[in-house]
């Protein structure tokens, strides 16, 4: 059942609640797709929207509706790290309200005036050679020891493909890999570039198939890992816009989504001007709705400001048009979402088994709550369709003529 404002102002003699919760109250009267339960600090419940199973939120502290009409996205995940409300389910919550991204904008994206210091710090986090560097740290430089504590034996960070019936998560990673080798069809020996190569798991399965690989990345503690694992593999601490050799192929697996807007045509520009006459590039990326970028890439959100400092998604659409003006041609785009989104349930799960661990290494209760926002956060932007991820394989638009 759903019940208006005035319902919800009269049930069982509840006080009136505050001009920002019957605002918020009056956008989740246009819920679809779902039954949303909303528990009140006074143990109040009010339900919007329709279906058999309804998706619970327990607010603690309606503070937590003015700070989501002020901020956002952004104001609802601070709200989360300050414990001023709750979910059950919070993947099956966040899915709920992605689905209904359009009806909520509001709430979705703020006020802008609200967000102009958010907007200000993600402009200053601008992925430069120094800000890039900085960037990275931020997050990967969380200490090899975390991320060994939740990742599959691969250490993969990336999307997995679960084809197989029954697959392990490092089988999976192990098959996204091997998607992306059959994308690229190399001849053994063949020489492959790795922009952004992690702790090693795609180097490893292209060493073990016959290719000699080179690789950078600007985090430390990432490089130290891979090449210790992959001492077979030339693997570097650099910037991808000072490489400077050729190679026969290219693969840049998650890496794209860090490299910012502004730096899109030196990334495609670096693709082209390595990539040998007759090579192909296979570059993996989260991708934004079509529909959606063109607001997105004028705001900030919770993603950028507290995960990923300096990130920016392309729509797929985007991708394509910053590659086609660097002579870059996309010849195929394998998209599997829904293998992210059992991906980051599958880490999710990991995290909180192995949370104990995870403190002890001097991690506090709000980090905690950050990356389980974060992770059920994206999980529900790929179960609701607004995100994706996609293997876009490139070549050179015209091969008329070797280049010298």
């Amino acid at each position: 059942m759903t019940h208006t404002i005035d319902d919800a102002l009269s049930l069982g003699g509840c006080p009136r609640p505050g001009r920002d919760t019957r605002t918020v109250f009056g956008l989740l009267d246009k819920l679809a797709g779902g039954l949303l339960e909303v528990r009140l600090p006074d143990g109040a419940t009010r339900q919007f929207g329709h279906g058999s199973t309804a998706v619970g939120m327990h607010v603690h502290d309606e503070a937590v509706f003015g700070r989501v009409l002020a901020r956002g996205d952004i104001g609802l995940a601070e709200a989360y790290l300050d414990g001023q409300w709750d979910a059950p389910d919070l993947t099956a919550l966040l899915t709920l309200l992605a689905r209904n991204r359009d009806t909520l904008a509001d709430a979705v994206y703020g006020s802008w005036p609200q967000l102009l210091a958010a907007r200000l710090r993600h402009w200053l986090r601008r992925n430069s050679r120094a800000g890039a560097r900085r960037n990275i740290l931020a997050h990967y430089d969380l200490g090899n020891d975390f991320y060994a504590l939740w990742l599959d034996e691969t250490m993969s960070y990336s999307a997995a493909m679960w084809g197989a019936a029954g697959a392990s998560l490092a089988q999976a990673q192990r098959a996204k890999y091997e998607h992306v080798l059959a994308l690229l069809q190399p001849a053994p020996g063949q020489h492959v570039l790795e922009i952004g190569c992690g702790w090693g798991g795609f180097a490893e399965l292209a060493v073990q198939h016959g290719l000699a690989l080179t690789g950078v990345t600007l985090s430390p503690s990432q490089l130290a890992w891979a090449q210790r694992r992959v001492p077979q593999a030339d693997l570097r601490l650099q910037d991808y816009r000072d490489i400077g050799q050729r190679f026969d192929h290219v693969v840049s697996i998650e890496m794209f989504e860090a490299v910012g807007e502004r730096w899109w045509p030196a990334y495609f520009a670096t693709l082209a001007r390595v990539l040998r006459p007759g090579g192909q590039a296979v570059v993996q990326s989260i991708t934004i709705a079509d529909h959606l970028f063109p607001q997105y890439r004028r705001g900030t959100d919770f993603i950028q400001q507290y995960i990923f400092p300096g990130g920016m998604l392309p729509s797929r659409e985007a991708f394509r048009r910053a590659a086609a003006r660097q002579g870059l041609e996309v010849t195929r785009e394998v998209a599997f979402g829904a293998d992210y989104a059992r991906t980051l349930a599958a880490w999710r799960t990991r995290f909180e088994a192995n949370w104990p661990a995870i403190a002890a290494l001097g991690f506090d209760d709000t980090f905690r709550r950050l990356w389980r926002l974060y992770l059920c956060y994206c999980e529900a932007g790929f179960l609701a369709g607004n995100i994706d991820v996609v293997q876009f394989r490139l070549k050179h638009a015209s091969l008329d003529q070797e280049r010298p």
